[in-house]
């Protein structure tokens, strides 16, 4: 392997979505450094923040049946029942409930929990609370999908946060995904929730940190009693 090969496998893409961004940041950079050449370093800094939050690394993503992976990077913000959003359809009943919260040095590429087929995506304006909040969960802006799966129907709502101000959605109603594959990003702090069917046992426990496409949040599968968890 050449030294350039070695060179581009430890370099992290960059997600397209973040091109623009990371210009207009080393614009600024270079206008601050004319006017007054420390305010330019900490615009290269921020340039540099800029890039690594735009970052998209390829995962390693678990593929046995029954299991549910992270949608986005963060801390494990909540575990419990609440009512899904009404714009998922599922009535009013509490389901189990996984949210993620993605601070703004998290990577911000979200991906699908289980492999299925996207039934509905619905987009609804709101405010832009705290994420880490649960009445984020209610009054943010979000977007909410629908995914038709082996064992059931999931929904996974991208919610935006204190700063965040623009959800992308990668996907469509009707398109097939597999588990893992990128289906959208937020821009600057934000959440995800994943609802489950009945039948899951949560494998995390609130304050763990998820890697999006490789932690497993839940199983069908096992039998063995709901897990429980200590801060050391």
């Amino acid at each position: 392997m050449s030294i350039i090969d070695s060179i581009r496998k430890q370099i992290v893409p960059i997600h397209k979505e973040g091109y623009i961004f990371i210009a207009l940041f080393a614009v600024a950079a270079i206008i601050l450094g004319w006017i007054f050449t420390p305010l330019g370093w900490i615009g290269l800094i921020l340039t540099l923040w800029c890039a690594y939050f735009f970052r998209d690394p390829a995962r390693v993503t678990p593929l046995e049946d029954g299991l549910v992976i992270s949608p986005a990077d963060g801390m494990i913000s909540s575990i419990g029942r609440f009512p899904p959003p009404p714009e998922l359809g599922f009535g009013s009943d509490p389901m189990l409930r996984i949210s993620v919260f993605m601070s703004v040095f998290d990577c911000h590429v979200n991906r699908a929990p289980v492999a299925g087929r996207i039934q509905k995506i619905v987009y609804r304006p709101g405010l832009f609370i705290n994420a880490d909040l649960d009445k984020a969960s209610e009054d943010n802006e979000r977007n909410c999908f629908v995914i038709e799966a082996a064992n059931g129907r999931y929904g996974v709502v991208q919610i935006a946060g204190l700063v965040a101000r623009r959800i992308v959605c990668f996907a469509v109603a009707g398109d097939r995904v597999g588990v893992g594959d990128r289906i959208g990003l937020i821009r600057f702090g934000s959440r995800v929730d994943v609802y489950l069917p009945e039948g899951a046992r949560a494998l995390v426990g609130q304050g763990a940190r998820a890697v999006a496409g490789e932690t497993i949040l839940a199983d069908f599968q096992t039998q063995a009693p709901p897990r429980s968890f200590k801060l050391s």
